[in-house]
């Protein structure tokens, strides 16, 4: 059976880890990695093709991007223009249902697939809430995530100007409640309080109490565990009182690595348009043979 052809478009935290998943999956085939500056590649890339421009890397059939979420967009739509598959983790949870449209609209047109949103919250954290309100469709979810590092609000604030580099902290609080502890180094000449200010109103932060804090070594501080308590309690048919609930502790871009090489292959299978993980069924996310998948999970 042939392999599922991927690049990967990034090499940041999260294209580290796509590759390792990738390398480790299989039915995939590595075509090579797209990065901005195919000049300067780093040992962990001499195996492979670094490019600037995906035709490059001859016949691709499924690109994962492993770019900020601001950016996922302008990334994914000239790809799936060319028939390419594409795959992310776009995480602004309020912006979804509007790229979902867009992405959908130039996939079809194209012939190609895009699953958006496939990381872990919004992704693999999505699928257990869906289970959940299936199995208890009235009542209360609440998700409570960290204390851990939250990737794309470290993203955000390392593209506030004056940012040198930054750590984004989430500190559950409780029923869903979450604060925002943000470390910063500046770069020289930038005000602190005006960097702070910029993060405090970033569409990111607006909604949650936010305290940023000036460091001397954001390295000192770099943690990239993370973890999530899914709670619902509610009514099953007529009955009350189903409490259910999930954890787990994560390196978050592993995680996220790992979720985008699943859901790449799931882009195989699926009718042109754009998908969040909600959408696909499970098995599809899986390598192997579906009745053995069957007969092992059932």
């Amino acid at each position: 059976m042939s392999k599922i052809k991927a690049a990967v478009v990034g090499y940041g935290n999260i294209g580290k880890y796509v590759l390792e998943a990738l390398e480790a999956a299989p039915d995939f085939e590595i075509m090579g990695v797209v990065r901005r500056d195919a000049t300067q590649v780093p040992q962990a890339l001499k195996a492979y093709k670094v490019v600037t421009d995906i035709a490059a890397l001859g016949k691709v059939d499924v690109a994962i991007l492993c770019t900020p979420s601001r950016k996922v967009e302008a990334f994914a739509e000239p790809l799936l223009a060319q028939g390419i598959n594409t795959v992310d983790s776009f995480d602004i949870h309020t912006q979804v249902a509007e790229v979902r449209a867009h992405l959908g609209e130039v996939a079809r047109q194209h012939g190609a697939v895009s699953i958006m949103s496939a990381g872990w919250d919004p992704g693999s954290d999505s699928v257990v809430r869906a289970l959940l309100e299936a199995c208890a469709p009235k009542g209360l979810t609440y998700t409570n995530f960290g204390p851990g590092m939250s990737m794309g609000h470290t993203v955000a604030v390392k593209a506030v100007e004056g940012v040198k580099a930054a750590l984004s902290m989430t500190i559950p609080t409780g029923t869903g409640i979450h604060r925002r502890m943000v470390y910063v180094e500046l770069k020289e000449g930038y005000a602190f309080n005006q960097v702070a200010d910029t993060i405090k109103n970033d569409p990111y932060f607006v909604h949650d109490e936010t305290h940023v804090m000036q460091v001397q070594s954001v390295d000192a501080l770099l943690d990239m565990g993370h973890g999530v308590n899914l709670t619902r309690k509610g009514v099953s048919g007529k009955t009350q009182n189903q409490l259910f609930e999930f954890n787990m502790k994560i390196n978050n871009p592993a995680l996220t690595g790992q979720i985008l090489v699943s859901v790449a292959r799931a882009s195989m299978l699926q009718q042109p348009g754009c998908y969040t993980m909600i959408e696909i069924p499970m098995i599809d996310l899986l390598a192997g043979d579906r009745t053995e998948l069957v007969r092992q999970l059932v």
